[in-house]
């Protein structure tokens, strides 16, 4: 990715009292006149959601490293921050392009430069067919999209007959499994599939796609061997794909829980093939922001990576002694794979903590944490609680600016990551 100006624009955007968790001094600033106050965390209003900058810089270096220790290419991603700012630490770590979900998305990441991007999806909208043909005119632009039936090909064919196409599209036939998500049901349909673009007038077979997380939540034996059967299948549908192929190819799996499995039932296959004729592609997305929830409980990589972002929300009510309602909720923090839990209490965000052992949220309304405890609640009106949140990927979309804090006990805030949801 090249820095494209629209990155260093996001320095000169305004903040408004419309952006929550914001010290009401910021409005009217640009994000670098607040950032040259040297602003604290503790002046920013709860509820908040905050990032740790030396977390963020370990996590990018681990993963990066970890990837090309054992052949892999890395393009996390992108939908688990939508922020172009997080995007380009992977990038100059090294990662070799962004992963997104949506033509939306693709749109965002190449106003920003993106020059590299994996759709890990079908793309079959007449008008994102036509944006994405628009920008194949851009010779240093490579952009791949997953199909998964003879239904999605011919809906591609007809939204590109319409459209002057510069190149043809690059095209991965996905591999699912029964009970998953999306793509083919098996090697035999993947093989049909693999046939039908090496056919076509306006796409070009490229590779071989999956997503192995759909297929386990845990890391019991069951899981396990459901994803290694799957990854092992990957590569037979690639043996077909390569056969049929005309170009370098790309074989793409790995979301940020069995990122091992990945490389484990790879790895024969990327060491009998260093020629660099196929690229093997991980796409873990939650690896930079790491959590204290699910992905704490499920990565090979937990404790190595360290989580990466908190939350903080204030005791307004105090009903019961075992009962503290807290001022963040659903529309704050994420909730979908575990609730926050608390880490400590003290007089403002960021600020020295004491522990607080024995308690935990139990519920969360729009606008409220229940905080519970068998014994009484050793909180006062007014002070914080620091939350450990699970599962990055619903933690961004409810914020439009989130502080960076220096990290290393420092919470000087040194930057403020735009959201593009």
């Amino acid at each position: 990715m090249q820095r494209h100006t629209r990155l260093a624009e996001l320095a000169d955007e305004r903040l408004s009292p419309a952006d929550k968790g914001l010290p009401a001094r910021a409005a009217g600033l640009t994000v670098h006149e607040f950032l040259a106050t040297q602003p604290r965390l503790a002046e920013f209003w709860t509820p908040l959601l905050a990032l740790d900058g030396q977390a963020l810089a370990r996590n990018a270096s681990v993963i990066q490293r970890w990837c090309v220790e054992r052949g892999l290419e890395l393009m996390p991603h992108g939908k688990t921050t939508m922020s172009p700012a997080l995007w380009q630490r992977q990038l100059d770590a090294g990662a070799t392009g962004i992963t997104l979900a949506t033509p939306g998305q693709v749109r965002t990441a190449r106003e920003f430069g993106v020059a590299s991007i994996l759709l890990a999806n079908t793309l079959v909208a007449p008008a994102g067919l036509a944006f994405i043909a628009g920008e194949l005119a851009d010779p240093d632009f490579t952009f791949h999209v997953w199909v998964d039936s003879v239904e999605t090909i011919e809906a591609m064919e007809r939204g590109l007959s319409e459209v002057a196409l510069p190149r043809p599209l690059d095209v991965l036939v996905e591999l699912g499994a029964h009970g998953g998500r999306t793509g083919a049901r098996g090697a035999p349909e993947a093989a049909r599939l693999a046939e039908r673009v090496a056919a076509s007038p306006v796409l070009r077979l490229a590779g071989t796609a999956g997503y192995e997380g759909s297929l386990g939540h845990d890391r019991s034996p069951v899981a396990l061997a459901a994803v290694r059967s799957y990854l092992a299948e990957m590569l037979e549908v690639h043996e077909t794909v390569r056969s049929l192929a005309d170009g370098p190819l790309i074989v793409t799996a790995g979301g940020s829980a069995y990122l091992d499995l990945v490389a484990e039932v790879f790895a024969p296959a990327i060491a009998a093939a260093p020629d660099g004729s196929t690229r093997w592609i991980l796409r873990s997305g939650a690896s930079l922001l790491h959590d204290d929830g699910f992905y704490r409980g499920i990565s090979p990589l937990d404790g190595v990576l360290a989580p990466a972002m908190r939350g903080y929300a204030r005791v307004v009510s105090h009903p019961e002694p075992g009962l503290v309602l807290l001022d963040g909720g659903k529309r704050d923090f994420p909730y979908d794979e575990g609730l926050p839990s608390p880490i400590g209490a003290a007089e403002a965000p960021g600020a020295a903590e004491r522990p607080l052992a024995g308690a935990s949220v139990t519920a969360l309304n729009d606008q409220h944490a229940y905080l519970r405890s068998a014994a009484a609640l050793p909180l006062a009106i007014g002070e914080v609680v620091s939350l450990g949140l699970s599962h990055p990927c619903t933690a961004f979309d409810k914020w439009r600016f989130i502080p960076v804090v220096e990290g290393g006990g420092s919470d000087r805030v040194v930057e403020l990551v735009r959201t593009f949801f």
